[in-house]
């Protein structure tokens, strides 16, 4: 009956409330195994993303290795942004450990110490009644025990009272004691009577109060506590799914980012940028003339200067007097297993020649950047000549002189690949001249008159056609290797019209255009094509109506129309 008024409340019994205890703190106990579950799984995103980077960055090019030349071709290319996507998408799994703790973790150790403070609380409470309505009961026992005890001393006094008076032995005087003393403990049992009656009073009130007012709103506060548990479960449960759906976007966009790159690799593309990494510059021999044999002649073997068999000179001649089989280039192995000579001369012509240019180029930078920290040590110097109190101008001076001599040092190494970079354009043939094989008497002649020291500065082609000249009887050879009319005629810039846009181009890289004929770009800067790159490691664009001119091939990214592909 009790619990039907209580309605939808916890019980109230004593066994009840023990069973509640244990109750909710296996309540409690569930949020903290809830609370350790979700941050094993953040140690887990933490370690999985940590060991996606560590793969990614593993398998990142590297720096001046062979895996940074791949990266050319498209396939290679398309790689790298897959291990770029990679790393963005271990980044997503940080940020799903990053909000599990955040947004759960750290929430539910939060509630827990609240949880924990108001559960004590609310048994403490009931604890408390308890012990009070166990007081009570042992007043109550306490005086009905005391009511029996006096009512029995109550009895036992009318009944000796009785004796006396029957007694005819007995003196008026102890009878009327007697009787006074009867009287005397029924007043006592009266009294204790009264006072168990009002402690009895006192119980039950105290005892209905406790059991439908104390004890069901103790139960109540824990009922809305154990439901408030439940639900911030619920919505813990809510947000650990959506912390992982928050970043799907994000890492549908690194698939996606993957899916492009693959489908950006272009077999044809990377079989075209093959031939132009490894095409070696030689000409294909000519026909073989026929020699008749005569009488007391030898019958010689013919080579062309430009020919795959040993081209550094006549084939050299054994101690026994024969002479030893030369091999085709593409089949002498490399005896050189560092980086060759300084000079490149272990690299066929073309790749000879790209790699003088590439060293120039780099040696050209470092000698922009000395002059610009020069410039800068210069106006440092004349603001400490008009301000003295700002520093001494003379200990600019050591800096300035250790510049001064970096940048003829690096002149000077410039000079020195320009001098051999000339000596391979003068050898590289024209494409319009006919192959034809010379006697090796002839080429070991021609070999001899090109040869020049490699230390010395020599004559080089600048885009726009002119030549940085040096008055020496070896650079005048070479001036005149290289002014042929197919040479001139390739760069020969003169008062011709405006030529058509052929295509677009990217810069990757900034360049300077210092000399003459060259056009300086930005990095990412569109430009237009107006003239493809015939070999020479140069590509001519165009920005606007009145500025154009020549760039590396190699700083910008080339996008022609198709029509002019397919020409």
């Amino acid at each position: 009956m009790m619990e039907e008024r209580m309605g939808n409340c916890w019980s109230y019994t004593k066994d009840q409330f023990d069973n509640l205890e244990k109750h909710t703190q296996s309540g409690i106990e569930f949020v903290e195994r809830y609370s350790k579950f979700v941050k094993e799984r953040s140690d887990i995103e933490i370690s999985y993303a940590k060991q996606i980077r560590n793969l990614s960055k593993k398998y990142q090019p590297k720096k001046n290795s062979r895996e940074e030349e791949e990266n050319k071709y498209t396939s290679c290319r398309a790689f790298l942004s897959t291990l770029n996507e990679l790393n963005d998408y271990a980044g997503q799994h940080e940020v799903i450990a990053e909000n599990l703790t955040s947004q759960i973790i750290t929430e539910l150790s939060r509630y827990l110490t609240e949880l924990k403070a108001e559960r004590k609380s609310h048994f403490h409470d009931g604890r408390k009644a308890q012990q009070q309505i166990e007081s009570l009961w042992k007043q109550l026992e306490s005086s009905k025990r005391r009511f029996e005890r006096d009512c029995k001393e109550a009895d036992r006094a009318q009944q000796y009272f009785e004796r006396m008076d029957a007694d005819i032995n007995v003196t008026k005087a102890d009878v009327e004691k007697a009787r006074q003393q009867a009287q005397m403990r029924h007043q006592i049992a009266a009294d204790s009577k009264t006072e168990y009656s009002n402690y009895l009073t006192k119980f039950n009130q105290e005892q209905n109060e406790h059991y439908y007012t104390l004890i069901p709103n103790i139960f109540q506060k824990l009922q809305e506590m154990e439901e408030r548990r439940i639900e911030r479960v619920g919505v813990s449960m809510k947000t650990y799914a959506e912390v992982d759906r928050e970043v799907l976007p994000i890492v549908g966009k690194c698939l996606d980012g993957m899916t492009k790159a693959a489908e950006s690799i272009e077999p044809k593309t990377d079989s075209k940028q093959v031939v132009e990494s490894y095409k070696s510059g030689f000409e294909p021999p000519g026909d073989v003339e026929f020699e008749d044999y005569g009488p007391g002649q030898t019958m010689k073997r013919t080579v062309s200067e430009t020919s795959l068999s040993n081209s550094r000179g006549e084939a050299k001649e054994r101690p026994g007097g024969g002479k030893s089989k030369g091999k085709l280039w593409p089949f002498i192995k490399n005896k050189n297993k560092g980086s060759g000579p300084e000079d490149f001369s272990h690299l066929p012509p073309e790749q000879r020649r790209k790699k003088l240019q590439a060293k120039i180029d780099d040696i050209n930078k470092d000698i922009q950047k000395e002059m610009d920290q020069k410039d800068a040590l210069t106006k440092m110097k004349g603001v400490y000549e008009k301000n003295p109190q700002m520093g001494d101008p003379a200990s600019v001076d050591p800096r300035l002189v250790e510049m001064a001599m970096n940048i003829e040092k690096l002149q000077s190494e410039v000079q020195k690949f320009e001098g051999w970079l000339a000596e391979v354009e003068g050898r590289l043939p024209s494409r319009s001249d006919p192959p034809r094989r010379q006697s090796g008497l002839y080429e070991s002649q021609n070999s001899n008159s090109t040869m020049v020291d490699n230390n010395c500065a020599q004559d080089r082609e600048s885009p726009d056609g002119s030549y940085t000249e040096e008055q020496s009887s070896e650079t005048q050879v070479k001036v005149a290797i290289a002014n042929t009319p197919e040479f001139d005629d390739e760069f020969d810039d003169g008062d011709e019209e405006t030529l058509p846009t052929i295509g677009t181009c990217k810069a990757v890289y900034s360049f300077e255009g210092h000399n003459e004929g060259t056009i300086s770009v930005t990095e990412g800067e569109l430009l237009f094509v107006i003239e493809q790159d015939k070999g020479d490691g140069w590509t001519r664009i165009r920005r606007n109506e009145e500025e154009e001119g020549y760039v590396p091939t190699s700083y910008v990214e080339v996008f022609l129309e198709t029509n002019t592909k397919d020409s």
